[in-house]
């Protein structure tokens, strides 16, 4: 439920100045001490407004974002097919879900604090200091390195696209005061009395700089343009 909205405070942590940077994170979510899954494994290569995000296995599905041209892509290797989706759509499936972030941390205007975490640990190579930021129901322990080349404010017009930085502004403005970028993420949360956690931790970071094919539909691929569900 949380998860757009998780990636979204992600990237509020990304750079000014557009670095290429690759990584690999692994994703599990958990529920009344459970986990729900053996988790997610993503491939993620990231060149200032263009992206694309995989899943670990070669060959699958992905996501290309030309936030530079307006577009976005959804790959498919098996159908050799190249979906062009509804940014207005994703816009608004991303605020609904940042709205009931919003909800049950308490609101936008909710007071967020943040406090060092004792001590440090070492995540992807890198050596990180801890932090955990609280804001309404929501408490969230960050692990960040200011060795990666990654900063703050790249993604400031993406949020303000997605209606992020209205929503969850508390909680935003407190993880851009951050000394660096987080490469361990534990958010935890109370729904109707049970306790959800998603950490987000990545493995393994490189640089580019990165080929332009990565963000460009495939060729020979046949392009579709994505069909509204029915009555919307």
């Amino acid at each position: 439920m949380l998860a757009p909205a998780l990636l979204l405070l992600e990237l509020a942590t990304r750079p000014a100045v557009p670095a290429e940077v690759y990584f690999e994170q692994t994703t599990v979510a958990r529920a009344a001490g459970a986990a729900s899954g053996p988790g997610v494994l993503s491939r993620v290569w990231y060149a200032g407004r263009r992206m694309r995000l995989e899943a670990a296995e070669a060959g699958g599905p992905a996501l290309v974002l030309r936030l530079d041209r307006g577009k976005a892509y959804r790959i498919d290797p098996e159908r050799k097919v190249a979906v062009e989706l509804d940014l207005e759509r994703m816009r608004a499936r991303a605020q609904m879900d940042l709205a009931l972030a919003g909800e049950l941390m308490g609101g936008a205007d909710a007071t967020a604090r943040t406090r060092e975490l004792p001590g440090g640990k070492v995540v992807a190579g890198y050596s990180c200091r801890g932090y955990r930021v609280v804001a309404g129901g929501v408490a969230m322990d960050l692990y960040v390195s200011d060795a990666v080349p990654l900063d703050v404010e790249a993604f400031a017009d993406f949020l303000e696209w997605s209606g992020a930085s209205r929503t969850l502004g508390g909680l935003i403005a407190e993880i851009r005061r951050l000394p660096g970028f987080p490469l361990q993420t534990r958010s935890r949360v109370e729904v109707m009395g049970e306790v959800q956690e998603t950490l987000s931790t990545v493995t393994k970071v490189g640089r580019g700089p990165f080929p332009a094919r990565l963000f460009e539909l495939p060729p020979g691929y046949r392009l579709e343009t994505e069909v509204p569900p029915e009555g919307r």
